[in-house]
C-alpha cells in the first residue's frame, strides 16, 4: 500500500535554530530519505515552499476564489511529505516516526485511497 507521510512544525521553532542544525536536520532528511529509496519504500519525497507563499483555491457555487496564505492559520504548518510504499500501517508508522523531523514536530501517516 501507498501512504503519505505528512510533516507538521512550528515555523518558528525550525527559524531559531542555528544555521549549523538546519544545516544538520537537512543532511538527516536527506540521508532518511536515501535510506527510504535504497530499502524500496520511497516512491516521492519533497520540502514544501513557506505557507506565505501558498494560494487556498475555493469554489463555491461554480464560482472561484483564492485567499493568499495557508487554508488554515495554525502554529504548526506543512513543511514538506513522503510518498510511500509499505506492507502495511503498522510500518508506515515505523517509516514516518523515522522522518528526522518527527523529533521537532508532528508526522501523519495517512493511507493513499485507490479508485
Amino acid at each position: 500500500m501507498e501512504y503519505l507521510c505528512l510533516v507538521y512544525f512550528d515555523e518558528k521553532m525550525l527559524a531559531d535554530r542555528s544555521d549549523q542544525e538546519k544545516a544538520s536536520l537537512g543532511r538527516e532528511s536527506k540521508a532518511y530519505d536515501e535510506e527510504l529509496a535504497a530499502s524500496g519504500h520511497l516512491i516521492l519525497a519533497h520540502a514544501l515552499e513557506r505557507p506565505s507563499n501558498a494560494v487556498t483555491v475555493r469554489v463555491r457555487n461554480s464560482k472561484m476564489s483564492t485567499t493568499d496564505g495557508p487554508f488554515a492559520e495554525t502554529k504548526e504548518i506543512l513543511g514538506g511529505f513522503i510518498l510511500i510504499t509499505a506492507a502495511d500501517l503498522n510500518e508506515a508508522i515505523r517509516i514516518g516516526a523515522g522522518i528526522p523531523l518527527a523529533k521537532l514536530g508532528s508526522v501523519e501517516v495517512r493511507p493513499i485511497m485507490k479508485w
